[in-house]
């Protein structure tokens, strides 16, 4: 996993080939706690395929405003430099696996 912020939000997520899974948590939610664990491992399940990175909310406030994240949790998927796709709130595995597989192809 890959920690993001505004500096370097370009050359982690727009630039590199594969898609991009960009989870914005924060350290008092709740919900983000209880999602990284299967954020973490689904990034370990397809390494190669998708990039996982962090953006803390709050240290990174322009990038997570610029991608409308008003919430968290919220997982946003990036394809080829572009937002893909969006899941907002508590999902589970399965949920995100299915997105992930739809953003992979």
């Amino acid at each position: 996993m890959v920690e993001i912020t505004d500096r370097n939000f370009d050359s982690e997520v727009v630039r590199p080939p594969p898609p991009v899974l960009l989870d914005p948590p924060a350290e008092w939610c709740g919900p983000c706690k209880k999602l990284a664990p299967i954020v973490e491992d689904l990034a370990r399940v397809y390494e190669g395929r998708l990039r996982v990175g962090h953006l803390d909310v709050e240290s990174s406030p322009a990038t997570a405003a610029q991608y409308g994240v008003m919430s968290v949790p919220t997982l946003i998927f990036f394809k080829e430099g572009k937002p893909a796709g969006q899941l907002i709130g508590g999902v589970s595995r399965r949920q995100l696996e299915e997105a992930i597989q739809k953003v992979i192809g």
